[in-house]
């Protein structure tokens, strides 16, 4: 009874709709659409929401009634419509068709109805990001707001240039909370980003609780970056949060770093401890100014806790079969409870690991990951040793290390630190952040490609591509803000939309309007003097 009441309503919606004037509003083109799409079709005229819309969901995905109460609930604050949503009826169609899964998504809008449609649940959501971004930036409004709710008619056809489009969210400097996570998985969620790498375990903390082994939260868990009490996950929040980003159909990426970046383990466990080299100079066990690992065998020595921001003084002791139960056992367990390919095995600044070591340990930690079902990713380091096939290596830093991944036959993730490391200062007046890799504008983020950014490299051997936060110098949310906002929608940009369409000019437009959305959600991004906000 109450579907027939409907569409009643909406027959009648419809018939005074056409004896209406057209209603005029600004082409798709002038909308702040981000990502900018593959292509798009303006008609010229208006569809207008009103109280008595609704949403209807068609096709066999498990997901698609959460998409559709996605799209009600981010409509409803602003406009106070509470749409109804079915498999039955609706003037909002969200469509999964036949055919083989795809991100690409087609949007048509005309006067009296709107329709989505893919092949994926995942495609469907994006085309729902894109129409939320033509509404009036209102629509972001946590309380009702008396405007028109009217959207540009026309078509847009869309699907991305790269399969892999990530931010790294480094959690082990400092420790960052679930709620401030899941905030953080929201603003990727609307710019189309379908991977969360979460950088789990550094010297400074440990973040993610490991049964089999409690002393690496107990103690590794305990500090951060300042000396601050640190924090880390259960494996029912890690859970929690791996569930919460696939919803808004973003894989969670774990990262163990190792064998360097690992004195928060050894400090937890002093059998993993080749010895004790702090920044500082004060090595324990050397002998000739080189570590004696026998005398270590024998008599384990805890590394000190340390919270500071230097880096590639710790190594995990290689040659020993107790590392490497520690190490099957951590991947075991997070491997368990991360549903998503990838399991990051870091790889990075290892500076204190002799090289033969380095290799053995790579290519041994590889055979362990594909062991648990996962595909590895690693830092470019990784590729001075044997890759396995399949494993990707995420370029940073060497562009030598990009090339003998190529020469593997294996892919690459473009995270290039000059371009997409987040924790970059903007210039020399920046409240935080650091420079070591370079001043990062928001120019800088945007006007590189991915496919030409390496000589030698080509879209073919690319993967995706990943920003990076770390987080020496970020402490909350604020600052998680401020670091990656605006920069992060410009790697969107970069991830999802071709070399072609993409113009710096009209960026800057796009962008300023985007702004007006995170003040009306008090994100308290940074204000480019490049951009007329």
């Amino acid at each position: 009874m109450k579907s027939l009441l409907w569409s009643a309503i909406l027959v009648a919606a419809s018939i005074v709709s056409s004896c209406q004037a057209p209603i005029q509003v600004a082409p798709i083109e002038e909308a702040g659409l981000i990502p900018l799409p593959k292509s798009i079709n303006s008609t010229g005229k208006g569809f207008l929401l009103t109280a008595d819309a609704s949403i209807q969901y068609k096709g066999a995905g498990n997901k698609l009634e959460t998409i559709a109460n996605y799209l009600s609930d981010r409509i409803a604050p602003a406009t106070g419509f509470e749409m109804p949503v079915s498999q039955t009826f609706g003037n909002i169609i969200l469509e999964q068709t036949n055919g083989e899964a795809s991100e690409a998504y087609q949007l048509t809008i005309d006067e009296n109805e709107v329709k989505i449609t893919s092949t994926s649940e995942a495609g469907i959501f994006y085309g729902v990001q894109t129409f939320l971004q033509l509404f009036p930036t209102e629509i972001e409004s946590s309380y009702v707001e008396s405007v028109d709710w009217v959207v540009p008619t026309g078509s847009i056809q869309d699907q991305p240039e790269f399969e892999y489009r990530g931010s790294m969210l480094d959690v082990a400097r400092h420790f960052i909370s679930i709620e401030d996570v899941k905030h953080y998985i929201d603003q990727m969620a609307k710019f189309k980003f379908n991977y969360l790498h979460l950088h789990l375990t550094d010297d400074q903390g440990w973040r993610i609780e490991i049964k089999s082994w409690p002393k690496l939260t107990e103690i590794g868990g305990s500090t951060e970056v300042g000396g601050g009490k640190g924090g880390f996950y259960t494996q029912e929040e890690y859970k929690e949060i791996v569930a919460y980003a696939a919803d808004q159909f973003i894989t969670v990426v774990p990262e163990v770093d190792m064998p360097g970046h690992t004195n928060a383990a050894l400090a937890s466990y002093g059998e993993l401890n080749p010895g004790v080299n702090l920044p500082d100079g004060d090595v324990s066990t050397m002998v000739e100014g080189k570590i004696d690992f026998d005398i270590l065998d024998k008599n384990p020595v805890p590394a000190e806790l340390y919270s500071g921001i230097e880096v590639g003084f710790s190594t995990l002791a290689t040659n020993k079969e107790r590392t490497y139960q520690f190490v099957e056992d951590v991947i075991r367990e997070i491997s368990e409870i991360t549903p998503g390919p990838y399991f990051h095995i870091g790889g990075d600044e290892s500076h204190v690991t002799e090289k033969p070591d380095y290799i053995y340990f790579v290519e041994r930690v590889q055979e362990l990951v594909q062991k648990y079902g996962k595909i590895n990713v690693g830092w470019d380091e990784i590729a001075t040793s044997k890759l396995l096939p399949g494993t990707i290596s995420q370029f940073w830093a060497e562009e030598e290390n990009a090339k003998l991944t190529k020469e593997q036959g294996n892919k690459i993730l473009m995270s290039p630190a000059k371009r997409t490391y987040l924790d970059m200062q903007y210039d020399s007046t920046t409240r935080i952040g650091l420079h070591w890799a370079a001043y990062i504008e928001l120019e800088d983020s945007y006007k590189w490609d991915p496919s030409t950014y390496v000589e030698g490299i080509n879209k073919f051997d690319i993967l995706g591509v990943e920003a990076p936060l770390w987080t020496e110098t970020v402490t909350n949310r604020a600052d998680i803000e401020y670091m990656t906002f605006p920069r992060l929608a410009a790697i969107a940009e970069v991830a999802w939309s071709t070399k072609d369409l993409r113009s710096w000019e009209d960026f800057q437009r796009r962008i300023a309007i985007q702004g007006k959305r995170w003040d009306i959600n008090k994100i308290g991004f940074y204000r480019s003097p490049q951009v007329n906000w």
